[in-house]
């Protein structure tokens, strides 16, 4: 199972990014935009991107095969791990401050499974999981190094694990049927998305390291939390109290739109499609 942005959106994400603020001092936000582009990509979905600007992700090329990427102003790094299958490189998100870490996932050319990898220096590392994982993949970083993602078990049954101080913590959010983590912020909150073990339905949280608060985005029908930043702003969805006000955009004249990164600076990075099989570009959007 491939848990791209493009995937995600085919299972029925809402296509939009959503942004939240508290209701009483909320702003008019006007988002701006700029098409990113990589070269030699046909297809291209970011993940993350860092307080410096620099974004992170992964594009497929003309041969159909998927690289991962930093880009760093109009430098390129091309991201293959050396243990992948050949084209099977994602770049999921980076750190924020400091040294550029990446975390993200390949298809092991021994095993065929996904296996997390850690990229920093011109080094790969790859994150293994929890003992008992079985496909496992890297989704966000912090600054302290601490890492989160997602893994699958031997009966199919996907749950979010936090990777600190060399150790596994397995993280499921009470109700799920699976579960996946998809961002850490400075401060240590986890975002997540997860499935509904009663209804089926993709929802949204966002753990302190003592409580899961439920994040959905109003009217949604499943609702897929991907990243956060300091202040807590969630992609997708940010609530700090029961009062809030919700900004929603799309790229322009895009069929499909979706929010891969925030960072502290009012900075974006996503991808949008002119149509709902893509192929998708890349974008960068402040407010």
């Amino acid at each position: 199972m491939k848990h791209s942005k493009s995937i995600l959106c085919a299972l029925g994400l809402l296509l939009v990014c959503v942004c939240l603020a508290t209701a009483a001092d909320a702003p008019t936000i006007t988002f701006k935009f700029k098409t990113v582009k990589i070269p030699g990509s046909t297809s291209t979905e970011p993940g993350g991107i860092n307080n410096a600007g620099d974004s992170v992700g992964f594009y497929v090329d003309s041969a159909g095969l998927d690289h991962g990427y930093i880009l760093s102003g109009k430098k390129v790094t091309k991201l293959d791990d050396p243990n992948a299958t050949t084209g099977t490189t994602e770049g999921s998100n980076l750190n924020p401050d400091g040294a550029i870490s990446v975390v993200g996932f390949y298809t092991s050319s021994k095993t065929g499974n996904p296996v997390g990898f850690v990229y920093k220096g011109g080094k790969f590392k790859d994150i293994v999981g929890p003992k008992g994982a079985v496909a496992v993949y890297g989704a966000a970083i912090n600054d302290s190094g601490a890492i989160v993602g997602y893994y699958s078990d031997s009966g199919g049954v996907y749950h979010g694990y936090l990777l600190k101080s060399g150790k596994y913590t397995t993280l499921n959010v009470p109700g799920a049927a699976d579960t996946f983590a998809t961002g850490i912020n400075t401060s240590g909150s986890i975002s997540f998305y997860w499935i509904n073990s009663s209804s089926g339905v993709y929802e949204s949280s966002v753990y302190n390291g003592k409580t899961y608060k439920t994040i959905n985005v109003p009217g949604a029908s499943d609702s897929f939390a991907l990243d956060l930043n300091a202040a807590g702003d969630v992609t997708y969805e940010w609530q700090d109290s029961a009062a809030a006000k919700y900004y929603k955009f799309n790229y322009p004249k895009a069929a499909d739109t979706y929010g891969g990164g925030i960072n502290d600076k009012n900075e974006i990075v996503g991808g949008y499609g002119s149509s709902t099989s893509g192929p998708w570009s890349a974008f960068q959007a402040s407010y």
